[in-house]
């Protein structure tokens, strides 16, 4: 085995290189706990455009200079950031937001979602976003609407975006 390759593989343990080591792991730790956070998808409610079992990473560095936006794909926490729902914003603070025989209606106007895929009946009456807060649907409107969790959410649940 060439010399280089071997110390590569099979490096001297050294004071220098342990301080390499543990700097590495903190970075990793800190990186991937707390600012791009690695997680799986469960559940249908935003099939097709995330799929049940899938994997993403959570980038929560996202909001930090800038607001949610209408057709953004948002992370909601629940409980602490053990249970994150993955949810399509539809309508922000001040906006009127009804579902009428499937169609999303914004301040009293369709709104085109290319993303929904499959039928959609549901009805819904018109209800007005409270300041600090979003409107919240998932993608899957071709279920029921009482297996869906949706609605209003305050900004301080959002903690995230998915990465891709």
């Amino acid at each position: 085995m060439d010399e280089r390759l071997r110390r590569f593989l099979f490096p001297s343990i050294t004071p220098a290189f342990l301080v390499r080591v543990v700097l590495v792991a903190l970075c990793a730790y800190g990186f991937f706990g707390f600012v791009c956070t690695p997680f799986v998808i469960r559940g249908k409610s935003m099939e097709s455009t995330y799929r049940d079992g899938g994997f993403d990473f959570l980038w929560k560095p996202h909001y930090l200079y800038s607001k949610p936006q209408r057709g953004d794909v948002v992370a909601i926490s629940l409980a602490g950031e053990d249970v994150v729902y993955l949810k399509r914003i539809v309508a922000l603070a001040g906006q009127t937001v009804a579902f009428k025989d499937g169609v999303l209606v914004v301040d009293g106007r369709p709104v085109a979602e290319p993303y929904v895929k499959g039928p959609c009946d549901w009805n819904l009456p018109p209800r007005t976003v409270e300041a600090d807060h979003v409107y919240v649907v998932g993608d899957n409107r071709s279920m029921p609407m009482e297996q869906h969790d949706f609605g209003q959410v305050s900004l301080r649940r959002i903690v995230g975006v998915p990465l891709w």
